[in-house]
Protein backbone atom coordinates (compact mmCIF):
# COMPACT_ATOMS: atom_id res chain seq x y z
CA UNK A 1 0.00 0.00 0.00
CA UNK A 2 0.99 3.65 -0.30
CA UNK A 3 3.26 4.99 2.43
CA UNK A 4 1.81 7.38 4.99
CA UNK A 5 3.78 10.21 3.39
CA UNK A 6 2.49 9.46 -0.10
CA UNK A 7 -1.10 9.01 1.06
CA UNK A 8 -1.03 12.31 2.97
CA UNK A 9 0.29 14.02 -0.18
CA UNK A 10 -2.47 12.44 -2.29
CA UNK A 11 -5.13 13.69 0.12
CA UNK A 12 -3.74 17.26 0.11
CA UNK A 13 -3.63 17.21 -3.67
CA UNK A 14 -7.20 15.99 -4.06
CA UNK A 15 -8.66 18.48 -1.60
CA UNK A 16 -6.98 21.57 -3.05
CA UNK A 17 -9.21 23.35 -5.63
CA UNK A 18 -7.69 23.98 -9.05
CA UNK A 19 -9.88 23.98 -12.18
CA UNK A 20 -8.36 24.42 -15.63
CA UNK A 21 -6.54 27.74 -15.90
CA UNK A 22 -6.59 28.18 -12.11
CA UNK A 23 -4.20 25.41 -11.04
CA UNK A 24 -1.84 27.50 -8.90
CA UNK A 25 -2.86 26.07 -5.50
CA UNK A 26 -2.57 22.34 -6.29
CA UNK A 27 0.59 23.04 -8.31
CA UNK A 28 2.18 24.47 -5.16
CA UNK A 29 1.25 21.33 -3.23
CA UNK A 30 2.80 19.17 -5.97
CA UNK A 31 6.00 21.19 -6.19
CA UNK A 32 6.48 21.25 -2.43
CA UNK A 33 6.30 17.45 -2.35
CA UNK A 34 8.64 17.08 -5.33
CA UNK A 35 11.37 19.20 -3.74
CA UNK A 36 12.08 16.36 -1.33
CA UNK A 37 13.77 14.27 -4.04
CA UNK A 38 13.89 16.16 -7.36
CA UNK A 39 14.94 19.39 -9.04
CA UNK A 40 11.78 21.48 -9.39
CA UNK A 41 10.73 24.36 -11.63
CA UNK A 42 7.68 25.72 -13.44
CA UNK A 43 6.75 27.56 -16.63
CA UNK A 44 4.43 30.31 -17.85
CA UNK A 45 1.61 27.81 -18.54
CA UNK A 46 1.59 26.76 -14.89
CA UNK A 47 3.16 23.37 -15.60
CA UNK A 48 5.28 21.94 -12.76
CA UNK A 49 8.43 19.91 -13.46
CA UNK A 50 10.33 17.49 -11.21
CA UNK A 51 13.65 16.24 -12.63
CA UNK A 52 15.22 13.00 -11.37
CA UNK A 53 18.69 11.76 -12.40
CA UNK A 54 19.37 15.06 -14.21
CA UNK A 55 22.60 13.86 -15.83
CA UNK A 56 20.98 10.77 -17.33
CA UNK A 57 20.06 10.02 -20.93
CA UNK A 58 17.74 9.66 -22.79
CA UNK A 59 14.99 11.80 -21.27
CA UNK A 60 11.61 10.35 -20.32
CA UNK A 61 8.59 12.60 -19.70
CA UNK A 62 5.92 11.43 -17.24
CA UNK A 63 2.79 13.58 -17.62
CA UNK A 64 -0.37 13.75 -15.51
CA UNK A 65 -2.69 16.76 -15.65
CA UNK A 66 -3.35 18.56 -12.38
CA UNK A 67 -6.43 20.56 -13.39
CA UNK A 68 -10.02 19.54 -12.66
CA UNK A 69 -13.36 20.57 -14.10
CA UNK A 70 -15.02 23.54 -12.41
CA UNK A 71 -17.11 26.68 -12.78
CA UNK A 72 -16.45 30.32 -13.62
CA UNK A 73 -18.54 33.37 -12.63
CA UNK A 74 -20.05 35.15 -15.64
CA UNK A 75 -22.59 37.62 -14.16
CA UNK A 76 -24.11 38.84 -10.89
CA UNK A 77 -27.71 40.07 -10.94
CA UNK A 78 -29.28 42.90 -8.92
CA UNK A 79 -30.40 40.51 -6.16
CA UNK A 80 -26.89 39.10 -5.68
CA UNK A 81 -27.42 35.79 -7.46
CA UNK A 82 -24.29 34.55 -9.23
CA UNK A 83 -24.48 33.04 -12.72
CA UNK A 84 -21.76 30.81 -14.11
CA UNK A 85 -20.38 28.84 -17.04
CA UNK A 86 -18.64 25.46 -16.96
CA UNK A 87 -14.89 24.91 -17.01
CA UNK A 88 -14.62 21.56 -18.76
CA UNK A 89 -17.29 18.99 -19.50
CA UNK A 90 -20.21 18.96 -17.07
CA UNK A 91 -23.49 17.09 -17.07
CA UNK A 92 -25.69 19.95 -15.78
CA UNK A 93 -27.90 17.45 -13.91
CA UNK A 94 -24.94 16.70 -11.63
CA UNK A 95 -24.72 20.36 -10.60
CA UNK A 96 -28.29 20.76 -9.37
CA UNK A 97 -28.39 21.32 -5.61
CA UNK A 98 -24.61 21.09 -5.13
CA UNK A 99 -22.54 23.17 -2.75
CA UNK A 100 -19.68 25.08 -4.37
CA UNK A 101 -16.42 26.71 -3.31
CA UNK A 102 -15.63 29.89 -5.26
CA UNK A 103 -12.09 31.24 -5.19
CA UNK A 104 -12.73 34.92 -4.45
CA UNK A 105 -10.11 37.65 -4.42
CA UNK A 106 -10.05 37.69 -0.61
CA UNK A 107 -10.51 33.98 -0.01
CA UNK A 108 -13.04 31.20 -0.45
CA UNK A 109 -16.73 31.96 -0.83
CA UNK A 110 -19.22 29.17 -0.25
CA UNK A 111 -22.46 28.92 -2.20
CA UNK A 112 -25.19 26.57 -3.33
CA UNK A 113 -26.45 25.88 -6.85
CA UNK A 114 -30.08 26.94 -7.06
CA UNK A 115 -32.95 25.83 -9.29
CA UNK A 116 -36.73 26.28 -9.22
CA UNK A 117 -38.25 23.65 -6.85
CA UNK A 118 -40.12 20.77 -8.43
CA UNK A 119 -43.34 21.91 -6.66
CA UNK A 120 -43.34 25.12 -8.73
CA UNK A 121 -42.59 23.52 -12.07
CA UNK A 122 -45.21 23.01 -14.73
CA UNK A 123 -45.64 19.39 -15.92
CA UNK A 124 -43.65 19.96 -19.12
CA UNK A 125 -40.79 21.58 -17.17
CA UNK A 126 -40.41 18.51 -14.98
CA UNK A 127 -39.66 16.37 -18.04
CA UNK A 128 -36.86 18.61 -19.28
CA UNK A 129 -33.22 18.25 -18.33
CA UNK A 130 -31.67 21.27 -16.64
CA UNK A 131 -29.30 23.49 -18.58
CA UNK A 132 -26.44 25.50 -17.09
CA UNK A 133 -28.39 28.65 -17.99
CA UNK A 134 -31.28 27.46 -15.77
CA UNK A 135 -29.03 27.42 -12.70
CA UNK A 136 -27.42 30.01 -10.43
CA UNK A 137 -25.25 30.16 -7.32
CA UNK A 138 -26.65 31.61 -4.11
CA UNK A 139 -23.89 32.92 -1.81
CA UNK A 140 -26.34 34.34 0.73
CA UNK A 141 -26.04 37.92 -0.54
CA UNK A 142 -29.02 40.29 -0.51
CA UNK A 143 -27.82 42.67 -3.22
CA UNK A 144 -25.49 42.95 -6.18
CA UNK A 145 -23.18 45.26 -4.23
CA UNK A 146 -22.88 42.78 -1.38
CA UNK A 147 -22.18 39.90 -3.75
CA UNK A 148 -19.60 41.93 -5.70
CA UNK A 149 -17.76 42.68 -2.48
CA UNK A 150 -17.02 38.94 -2.22
CA UNK A 151 -17.17 37.52 -5.76
CA UNK A 152 -16.09 38.92 -9.13
CA UNK A 153 -16.73 38.00 -12.74
CA UNK A 154 -13.99 35.57 -13.75
CA UNK A 155 -13.63 33.95 -10.33
CA UNK A 156 -13.44 30.17 -10.58
CA UNK A 157 -14.85 27.50 -8.33
CA UNK A 158 -15.33 23.79 -7.73
CA UNK A 159 -17.94 21.53 -6.19
CA UNK A 160 -17.53 21.45 -2.41
CA UNK A 161 -16.88 17.70 -2.15
CA UNK A 162 -14.02 16.54 0.06
CA UNK A 163 -12.11 13.28 -0.33
CA UNK A 164 -13.64 10.37 1.55
CA UNK A 165 -12.30 6.90 2.30
CA UNK A 166 -14.41 3.89 1.35
CA UNK A 167 -14.12 0.19 2.18
CA UNK A 168 -11.76 -2.10 0.23
CA UNK A 169 -9.09 0.57 -0.24
CA UNK A 170 -11.19 2.86 -2.39
CA UNK A 171 -11.36 6.64 -2.26
CA UNK A 172 -13.87 9.17 -3.58
CA UNK A 173 -13.14 12.75 -4.68
CA UNK A 174 -14.37 15.37 -7.13
CA UNK A 175 -10.77 15.73 -8.46
CA UNK A 176 -9.75 12.15 -9.24
CA UNK A 177 -9.64 13.26 -12.91
CA UNK A 178 -6.79 13.82 -13.02
CA UNK A 179 -5.08 14.64 -9.75
CA UNK A 180 -4.38 10.93 -9.41
CA UNK A 181 -2.43 11.17 -12.68
CA UNK A 182 -0.35 14.06 -11.35
CA UNK A 183 0.13 12.07 -8.15
CA UNK A 184 1.19 8.87 -9.94
CA UNK A 185 3.81 10.49 -12.17
CA UNK A 186 5.45 12.09 -9.13
CA UNK A 187 5.19 8.86 -7.14
CA UNK A 188 6.79 6.98 -10.04
CA UNK A 189 9.59 9.57 -10.16
CA UNK A 190 10.07 9.16 -6.40
CA UNK A 191 10.45 5.39 -6.81
CA UNK A 192 12.76 5.80 -9.78
CA UNK A 193 14.93 8.18 -7.72
CA UNK A 194 15.38 5.43 -5.12
CA UNK A 195 16.78 3.09 -7.79
CA UNK A 196 17.61 5.10 -10.93
CA UNK A 197 18.48 3.66 -14.31
CA UNK A 198 20.29 5.33 -17.20
CA UNK A 199 17.49 7.74 -18.16
CA UNK A 200 16.76 11.24 -17.03
CA UNK A 201 13.14 11.27 -15.82
CA UNK A 202 11.01 14.41 -15.73
CA UNK A 203 7.60 14.22 -14.04
CA UNK A 204 5.25 16.99 -15.15
CA UNK A 205 1.96 18.11 -13.62
CA UNK A 206 0.38 19.58 -16.73
CA UNK A 207 -2.33 22.25 -16.87
CA UNK A 208 -5.50 22.95 -18.84
CA UNK A 209 -6.09 19.40 -20.11
CA UNK A 210 -9.85 19.62 -19.53
CA UNK A 211 -10.05 22.54 -21.98
CA UNK A 212 -7.06 21.59 -24.15
CA UNK A 213 -8.41 21.85 -27.67
CA UNK A 214 -4.94 22.99 -28.78
CA UNK A 215 -2.79 20.86 -26.50
CA UNK A 216 -2.91 22.92 -23.29
CA UNK A 217 0.05 22.76 -20.95
CA UNK A 218 1.03 19.31 -22.21
CA UNK A 219 2.35 20.39 -25.58
CA UNK A 220 4.27 23.30 -24.04
CA UNK A 221 5.76 20.97 -21.42
CA UNK A 222 6.73 18.37 -24.01
CA UNK A 223 8.55 20.92 -26.16
CA UNK A 224 10.31 22.28 -23.08
CA UNK A 225 11.48 18.87 -21.82
CA UNK A 226 12.28 17.47 -25.30
CA UNK A 227 12.00 13.80 -24.31
CA UNK A 228 12.65 10.68 -26.35
CA UNK A 229 9.71 8.96 -24.68
CA UNK A 230 6.63 9.97 -22.75
CA UNK A 231 4.21 8.15 -20.45
CA UNK A 232 0.89 9.94 -20.01
CA UNK A 233 -1.20 9.00 -16.97
CA UNK A 234 -4.93 9.71 -16.89
CA UNK A 235 -8.15 8.03 -15.83
CA UNK A 236 -10.46 5.89 -17.90
CA UNK A 237 -14.04 4.70 -17.54
CA UNK A 238 -14.42 1.77 -15.18
CA UNK A 239 -16.66 -0.85 -16.75
CA UNK A 240 -17.51 -2.70 -13.53
CA UNK A 241 -20.73 -0.90 -12.61
CA UNK A 242 -24.30 -1.13 -13.97
CA UNK A 243 -25.13 0.32 -17.37
CA UNK A 244 -21.72 -0.09 -19.03
CA UNK A 245 -21.42 -2.19 -22.19
CA UNK A 246 -17.98 -3.84 -22.16
CA UNK A 247 -18.07 -4.70 -25.85
CA UNK A 248 -18.17 -0.96 -26.52
CA UNK A 249 -15.91 0.38 -23.77
CA UNK A 250 -13.59 -2.51 -22.94
CA UNK A 251 -12.55 -4.04 -19.63
CA UNK A 252 -11.49 -1.81 -16.73
CA UNK A 253 -12.25 -2.67 -13.11
CA UNK A 254 -11.38 -1.03 -9.83
CA UNK A 255 -8.57 -3.10 -8.36
CA UNK A 256 -7.83 -4.71 -11.73
CA UNK A 257 -4.61 -2.77 -12.21
CA UNK A 258 -3.68 -0.03 -14.67
CA UNK A 259 -5.09 0.08 -18.19
CA UNK A 260 -2.53 0.23 -21.01
CA UNK A 261 -3.71 1.72 -24.29
CA UNK A 262 -2.81 0.28 -27.68
CA UNK A 263 -3.70 2.27 -30.75
CA UNK A 264 -2.89 4.76 -33.42
CA UNK A 265 -1.10 7.38 -31.32
CA UNK A 266 0.67 4.96 -28.97
CA UNK A 267 4.26 3.93 -29.65
CA UNK A 268 4.53 0.13 -29.81
CA UNK A 269 7.93 0.40 -28.16
CA UNK A 270 6.66 2.52 -25.27
CA UNK A 271 3.62 0.26 -24.86
CA UNK A 272 5.89 -2.78 -24.79
CA UNK A 273 8.05 -1.29 -22.07
CA UNK A 274 5.03 -0.78 -19.80
CA UNK A 275 3.56 -4.20 -20.59
CA UNK A 276 6.86 -5.99 -19.97
CA UNK A 277 7.39 -4.09 -16.72
CA UNK A 278 3.95 -5.10 -15.46
CA UNK A 279 4.56 -8.74 -16.37
CA UNK A 280 7.99 -8.79 -14.77
CA UNK A 281 6.55 -7.34 -11.56
CA UNK A 282 3.64 -9.81 -11.82
CA UNK A 283 1.13 -6.98 -11.53
CA UNK A 284 -2.31 -7.15 -13.15
CA UNK A 285 -3.20 -4.88 -16.05
CA UNK A 286 -5.71 -4.67 -18.86
CA UNK A 287 -5.40 -3.39 -22.42
CA UNK A 288 -7.61 -0.76 -24.04
CA UNK A 289 -7.84 -0.27 -27.79
CA UNK A 290 -7.97 3.26 -29.23
CA UNK A 291 -8.25 3.44 -33.00
CA UNK A 292 -8.05 7.23 -33.11
CA UNK A 293 -7.30 9.95 -30.56
CA UNK A 294 -7.29 9.19 -26.84
CA UNK A 295 -8.80 12.47 -25.57
CA UNK A 296 -5.86 12.82 -23.15
CA UNK A 297 -2.58 14.73 -23.06
CA UNK A 298 -1.11 11.91 -25.15
CA UNK A 299 -2.81 13.37 -28.23
CA UNK A 300 -0.77 16.57 -27.93
CA UNK A 301 2.49 15.08 -26.70
CA UNK A 302 2.97 12.38 -29.34
CA UNK A 303 2.89 15.07 -32.07
CA UNK A 304 5.24 17.54 -30.35
CA UNK A 305 8.54 18.45 -31.98
CA UNK A 306 9.47 15.77 -34.51
CA UNK A 307 7.36 13.23 -32.65
CA UNK A 308 7.66 11.62 -29.21
CA UNK A 309 7.27 7.90 -28.52
CA UNK A 310 4.25 8.01 -26.22
CA UNK A 311 2.47 5.50 -24.01
CA UNK A 312 -0.83 5.97 -22.20
CA UNK A 313 -1.55 4.38 -18.83
CA UNK A 314 -4.96 4.94 -17.25
CA UNK A 315 -6.60 4.30 -13.89
CA UNK A 316 -10.13 2.81 -13.84
CA UNK A 317 -12.46 5.50 -12.51
CA UNK A 318 -16.16 5.26 -11.65
CA UNK A 319 -18.57 8.21 -12.05
CA UNK A 320 -16.22 10.42 -14.06
CA UNK A 321 -16.86 14.19 -14.10
CA UNK A 322 -19.01 14.07 -11.01
CA UNK A 323 -18.45 15.18 -7.40
CA UNK A 324 -17.90 11.53 -6.44
CA UNK A 325 -15.35 9.90 -8.70
CA UNK A 326 -14.01 6.62 -7.28
CA UNK A 327 -10.72 4.72 -7.71
CA UNK A 328 -8.86 1.93 -5.93
CA UNK A 329 -5.64 2.88 -4.15
CA UNK A 330 -3.97 -0.37 -5.20
CA UNK A 331 -4.29 0.67 -8.85
CA UNK A 332 -2.39 3.89 -8.11
CA UNK A 333 0.33 1.91 -6.34
CA UNK A 334 0.67 -0.58 -9.18
CA UNK A 335 0.78 2.18 -11.80
CA UNK A 336 3.67 3.94 -10.05
CA UNK A 337 5.62 0.68 -9.78
CA UNK A 338 5.06 -0.21 -13.45
CA UNK A 339 6.14 3.21 -14.70
CA UNK A 340 9.27 3.34 -12.52
CA UNK A 341 10.29 -0.13 -13.71
CA UNK A 342 9.65 0.77 -17.37
CA UNK A 343 11.85 3.86 -17.00
CA UNK A 344 14.71 1.70 -15.68
CA UNK A 345 14.58 -0.34 -18.90
CA UNK A 346 15.31 2.66 -21.14
CA UNK A 347 18.89 3.46 -22.13
CA UNK A 348 20.83 4.82 -25.10
CA UNK A 349 20.25 1.58 -27.01
CA UNK A 350 16.44 1.82 -26.87
CA UNK A 351 15.21 2.29 -30.44
CA UNK A 352 11.92 4.18 -30.51
CA UNK A 353 11.82 4.12 -34.33
CA UNK A 354 11.22 0.35 -34.28
CA UNK A 355 7.56 0.45 -35.45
Amino acid sequence: MLSETSYAFLKRLLETPGPSGFERAPARVWRDEARGFAEVHGDVMGNSFAVVNPGGSPTILLAGHIDEIGLIVTWIDDSGYVYFAPIGGWDPQVLVGQRVRLQGRDGEVLGVVGKKPIHLMKPDEREKASKITDLWIDIGATSKAEAQARVHVGDAGVIDARMIEMPNGRIVSRAIDDRVGAFIVLEAARRYAEKPGAARVVAVATTQEEIAWRGGGAIVGAVHVSPAMSVVVDVTFASDHPGIEKKEHGEASLGGGPVLTRGSIVSPVAFGLLRDAAETLKLPYTVHAAGRESFTDADAIHNAREGIATALLSIPNRYMHSPNEMVALEDLERAADVIAEACRRVDSNTDFTDR
